[in-house]
């Protein structure tokens, strides 16, 4: 599935890889509401657009 950009939204398991984080602390970010926005499809799955992720990086460089 690809955005309207041509970038494919991250999984859960590429979003953790990239970070070398566990599933466990994904979850627990987004409980806490630390987490990039994620949206969920119809099978239930989460994934993260590429630009969410991109921003959430960046508020965290300007929160350093």
């Amino acid at each position: 599935m690809a955005t309207a950009t041509g970038t494919k939204p991250l999984t859960v398991a590429e979003f953790c890889a990239e970070l070398e984080i566990s599933r466990s602390t994904f979850y627990d970010w987004r409980a806490k509401h630390r987490a990039p926005k994620c949206f969920t499809l119809p099978n239930g799955s989460l994934r993260i657009r590429r630009a969410d992720y991109e921003r959430w990086l960046a508020s965290l460089e300007d929160a350093a």
